[in-house]
């Protein structure tokens, strides 16, 4: 999926921050009629996400500027691979690049994070998925990006579905009174998700028939023993500073979902320049 709703809109508003009132070292520096060539090249070993940004990008500054991609959205590049050409007019390109790079070489980075977690649990049935831990603005290029690296989405946004944490838990007045309530409003279509830091309150929210237990920084001895207490009565989320754990040890534990905040949140970009 390359379509994204208000990705123009977005790339404007990045064009904007970026440029201000004009960039003042192209127009002082480069001729107005100069042309240029330049190649995309991955600069370290990686999963690339985002190219189908690098046409709209330079569109919306010129469009007698022409990308040619030579890698496919989730492919996997070496260092030194050249993943898109570029030809045009220098000034359009000088004053893209920097907006250009930055929305791709962020969203391969999330790619390549992600494609590192699936790896480490490819034995098991447990998948890998995101979470709401997001850039603001970019949460659905980011959560593609986590999709190009062969994981999976948690939910969207709050309205998605029912995800009852801590805080919940104690406004509400505990797990079963929250789940009633939530199963009294949620349309039916939704699933509920709660928060368990305890075998006590695994049990509740199985008593209260949760649809998704997430098993909240447990130690992998006690999600061993969780998975055995819920017994198939519901998926298993493990969640919790997972970007730090040991993934294999944690998908062996016999959940179905590690959630991991990291893969959006904190990670670090791919690097990928361009050369004329």
């Amino acid at each position: 999926m390359t379509q994204f709703l208000g990705l123009d809109d977005f790339i404007l508003a990045a064009l904007r921050e970026d440029v201000g009132t004009g960039d003042i070292t192209t127009l002082s520096t480069v001729a107005e009629d100069a042309t240029s060539n330049g190649l995309f090249i991955a600069k370290e070993n990686g999963v690339v996400a985002g190219l189908f940004v690098l046409p709209r990008v330079f569109a919306l500054l010129d469009g007698n500027v022409k990308i040619k991609l030579l890698a496919e959205e989730g492919a996997r590049v070496q260092k030194g691979d050249v993943i898109a050409e570029i030809s045009g007019t220098s000034r359009a390109i000088l004053t893209g690049e920097r907006v250009a790079l930055n929305i791709l070489q962020h969203l391969s980075g999330i790619a390549t994070q992600t494609a590192k977690a699936v790896a480490a649990v490819k034995d098991s049935k447990t998948r890998i998925v995101d979470t709401r831990k997001t850039t603001p603005g970019m949460r659905e290029l980011e959560k593609y990006a986590v999709r190009a690296g062969g994981g999976a989405n948690h939910r969207f946004g709050l309205s998605d579905g029912v995800l009852i944490k801590d805080n919940h838990i104690k406004t509400a007045g505990g797990i079963t009174a929250a789940v009633a309530a939530a199963r009294s409003a949620a349309p039916h279509t939704l699933k509920i998700e709660v928060e368990c830091e305890t075998p006590e309150q695994v049990a509740e929210a199985l008593d209260a028939r949760a649809d998704i237990i997430m098993l909240d920084n447990m130690t992998t001895a006690q999600m061993t023993a969780a998975v055995a207490q819920i017994a198939d009565r519901a998926l298993i989320e493990a969640s919790g500073n997972m970007g730090d754990r040991d993934l294999a040890e944690v998908a062996a534990t016999g959940v179905d979902f590690i959630s991991i905040g990291g893969l959006t949140h904190s990670v670090r970009a791919l690097d990928i320049s361009l050369k004329f």
